[in-house]
């Protein structure tokens, strides 16, 4: 598994990928060579994986120093805004530090700041001692400062003012400054208290991530169940689920055909309907005519016999009447029947036949039909309960299948040599502590040390300007000072004496930190927090990157140190066959895409460790959890159903040779023009009502007398029958004119309509009885994917939980972090700091002050 001459990976890394492996999913699942396509199923629900909470913090806020940090990370960016040059550190590694030669420039470009710093801090701790000794030299030979009289000049109040305010503000910028540096040597103490705070949480989020890593491997294989019950609740239904799809698309074809017949069911129905009104509306009409002809008969005569009246004809009878009477005779030739029905043959025979087709119930028939069709889910249950209790005992052998698989693995034996592991490496740090302690403690009393030596050249400088100041006296020669303004001279002197024994110790002490420290911060700590610094070549500029504000930005919260991944990531680098490092010396596989800033970033988003490491590289469970392994047997079982649809009849022959009696029933036979022709004319050849008001209306016209009043009676007779007998007969023609029309729409081409119902109902039975196994297989093909999708879903849903939820590694992350805040938040921040306040800034202003 490893590499040619690598070594063995760490404890805790070999813990890691013993552990992983009882992990039932892979970050890479294979796909079945042959995908089933499906309708989306029912989403399943498999709930949340229960996660442990990991209380390191780390995150680092300064506080109110943080202002003193962004001042003097503002000073380094003015003194480093280089560039650093990451490919200088590629070919120094690839050639051995043979490129130093050709390409030391560029190291000289980036660090000139510090170079310039450490030029003046070196000059001044050379110079310093140097001036020093000249100036003990001048004194001790009473050259310098050796005179007992005073040359009052003109200038000299103003010029002894000046001084003084430069030293006194001198010293002021150096009280400041120890002000600085006692902070951030107070602030480092204190950061080193949290040091033990920071390390026993990270300890116990490593604790939290074994003790946790086992209840989410179980809590993964406990929501088999969740699909296992999807599954079984299918197949506990298959009736309804495919014997339902396949009714579903089989009535498509075959509810039409059967409709049709249930509308000739209904056709025959109203055609006998029809046929009994016509016999009914026959017989009234042929009956009603023979009455009506005799009394418009009886009406002409008597009409005729009244018009003999002397009254229409005699030479004294008025002109008017008598052409009112010539008019009246010459109308009576119009009192006749229009209709003669009698001449209509009767429908009794095709009546009879009606009677004897309906004697079978065909829509029973088709009910009976549809009720077999219907029975299509009921007749899947029955025909597939073997193969559902042989898949349901393979879906109970999978699941015991994984469940056994999880024990294979020495998960607890695995997982207490881990926490035993962190239990030791806690131990041994805890031992650190109290060395922690006393080193830190030695280190506070040195830079106290320090600032006591400042503290003491700045007493003397303050009391020296104080003793001064009260013993001054303009008129006072040298020799005749008091001892106040003596004083104050000696204190100047001495602040003197002391800047020369200790400015050149702190400023050499100041150049060695500053040089340490800031290249540290640029080259460390700083590209630890910025995103920009992860490419191999930057354009100059120089980015003020305040670690308070750059840890509480997500910007910078997942990059990896940058000269770190100029080392480790740079393919070929460390090894000259190794294209990435990290996946080479773990996997032996250098092509595999794996960084350290790919880990520390997936590390940081808190990802499952198996996606953080690819460690499916050690242990690829695809191979065991693949779709296609898992249910092979289940797919062939379900595939092997036989659905057999042929005991379905959906027209039995008594309903076929019903249809047939129908069309042979002889109503197409009927002649429905003789009948619509004899409709069409009216019951008589003028209506009745429109002929007597015309007849009263004349008789109106007439002289009243005998024959007025006896035109008046035949008026009332002819409204009698109209009453009687015409409305009567028009109502039955009315009937008989709807009925034979609707005869005549049925009978129209009946039996060509009754041959095409019975070839639709025969090709929806052979559809069923024969051509039903491409669509039973399609929908078997459909449940069958529908089946295998809740596995795909199940494992789909471990491959998501194992890459983000199943033991997080942001404890590895927040180790790293941990370290950074130690070593540059805590340790360089503070130190740099604290040397790099403005303690000896003084030197020059006071030491010629003093001198003069």
């Amino acid at each position: 598994m490893w590499g040619t001459g690598s070594v063995p990976p760490p404890p805790l890394l070999l813990l890691l990928l013993l552990l992983l492996p009882v992990l039932p999913a892979s970050g890479e699942l294979q796909q079945e060579t042959e995908p089933r396509r499906l309708p989306p199923p029912g989403k399943l629900d498999f709930g949340y994986v229960p996660a442990g909470v990991y209380e390191t913090l780390a995150h680092y806020e300064p506080g109110p120093i943080g202002i003193l940090f962004h001042l003097v990370h503002a000073f380094l960016c003015a003194v480093q805004p280089n560039a650093f040059p990451h490919d200088l550190i590629v070919k120094l590694a690839k050639d051995k530090f043979g490129a130093i030669h050709t390409e030391y420039q560029k190291a000289l470009y980036y660090e000139v700041g510090f170079l310039v710093c450490a030029a003046v801090g070196l000059l001044f701790a050379v110079l310093l001692p140097v001036v020093g000794l000249f100036f003990c030299m001048c004194r001790c030979c009473d050259n310098c400062g050796g005179e007992m009289h005073q040359r009052q000049r003109k200038n000299a109040d103003c010029r002894r003012g000046l001084l003084g305010t430069l030293l006194f503000s001198t010293s002021l910028v150096m009280t400041i400054g120890v002000l600085c540096a006692y902070a951030a040597n107070q602030n480092l103490s204190s950061q080193v208290k949290s040091v033990r705070r920071l390390v026993n949480s990270n300890m116990r989020d490593l604790h939290t991530f074994a003790n946790d890593t086992p209840v989410q491997i179980d809590y993964l294989i406990s929501q088999y169940a969740t699909a296992k019950s999807k599954v079984v609740y299918d197949l506990d239904n298959i009736g309804p689920l495919l014997g339902g799809r396949i009714h579903h698309q089989l009535e498509k074809e075959v509810h039409p055909a059967l409709d049709q017949v249930l509308n000739m069911a209904g056709a025959m129905r109203e055609t006998r309907e029809a046929l009994e009104n016509v016999s009914v509306s026959l017989e009234v009409l042929q009956e009603g005519t023979g009455k009506l002809n005799f009394n418009l008969s009886l009406v002409r005569t008597s009409i005729n016999r009244t018009l003999s009246d002397p009254g229409c004809h005699d030479e004294e009878s008025d002109a008017t009447t008598a052409q009112l009477c010539r008019n009246i005779r010459q109308s009576l030739s119009q009192l006749q029947i229009g209709a003669n029905f009698t001449r209509l043959p009767r429908v009794d025979a095709q009546l009879q036949k009606m009677n004897q087709v309906l004697k079978t119930d065909l829509s029973a028939i088709v009910h009976r039909g549809f009720s077999a069709l219907n029975d299509t889910p009921h007749m899947v249950t029955e025909q597939t309960r073997s193969v559902v209790e042989t898949v349901q005992n393979l879906v109970d052998g999978i699941g015991h299948n994984i469940s056994s698989f999880s024990k294979a693995f020495p998960l607890q034996s695995c997982l207490s040599n881990f926490t035993i592991f962190i239990s030791h490496a806690h131990a041994k740090i805890e031992d650190y502590y109290p060395e922690i302690d006393k080193l830190d403690f030695y280190r506070w009393i040195g830079c106290i040390t320090l600032c006591c030596m400042v503290v003491l050249v700045l007493a003397f400088n303050y009391l020296g300007l104080l003793c001064g100041t009260l013993g001054y006296d303009k008129h006072a020669s040298p020799t005749t000072r008091g001892c106040i303004s003596n004083t104050g001279g000696t204190m100047l002197m001495a602040g003197v004496g002391f800047s020369f024994l200790f400015s050149w110790v702190l400023m050499g002490l100041v150049t060695v930190l500053f040089l340490a420290g800031g290249n540290l911060e640029k080259l460390l700590c700083e590209p630890f927090h910025s995103k920009d610094l992860f490419k191999a070549s930057r354009p100059g500029g120089c980015v003020v990157n305040l670690r308070s504000v750059a840890g509480s930005s997500p910007a910078f919260q997942h990059a990896p140190p940058s000269l770190l991944r100029q080392v480790v990531d740079t393919p070929h680098l460390i090894h000259p066959e190794w294209k990435n490092f990290i996946p080479g010396y773990m996997y032996n596989d250098s092509e595999l895409e794996l960084t350290a800033e790919s880990l520390y970033s997936t590390c940081k988003l808190n990802r499952g460790i198996y996606s953080a490491m690819r460690l499916d590289k050690v242990f690829n469970v695809s191979s065991f959890l693949n779709t296609s392994v898992f249910t092979k047997d289940v797919v062939l079982q379900l595939d092997s159903v036989k659905i057999d649809l042929r005991s379905i009849i959906l027209l039995e022959a008594e309903g076929k040779q019903n249809l047939l009696d129908f069309s042979e029933s002889g109503v197409s036979e009927i002649n429905y023009a003789d009948y619509l022709e004899e409709v069409n004319k009216g019951v008589t050849v003028v209506d009745l009502l429109s002929f007597s008001r015309e007849l009263e209306a004349q008789t109106d016209l007439m002289p009243r007398g005998a024959l007025q009043t006896a035109l008046k009676g035949h008026v009332g007779t002819l409204q009698q029958i109209h009453r009687q007998q015409i409305i009567p007969m028009e109502q039955a023609m009315s009937a008989l004119n709807q009925s034979m029309r609707y005869l005549e729409r049925t009978a129209s081409d009946l039996p060509n309509k009754i041959l095409a119902i019975l070839e639709a109902i025969d090709a929806a039975q052979l559809l069923i009885s024969k051509n039903a196994s491409h669509l039973i297989s399609r929908e078997t093909a459909k449940y069958t994917a529908t089946i295998i999708s809740y596995f795909h879903q199940y494992i789909e849903w471990v491959k998501t939980s194992l890459a983000l939820e199943v033991a997080p590694c942001k404890p590895f992350s927040n180790m790293v972090d941990t370290a950074e805040i130690m070593a540059c938040s805590f340790l360089t921040d503070s130190m740099v700091r604290a040397r790099l306040s403005p303690s000896n800034a003084h030197i020059h202003t006071h030491t010629a002050s003093t001198c003069e």
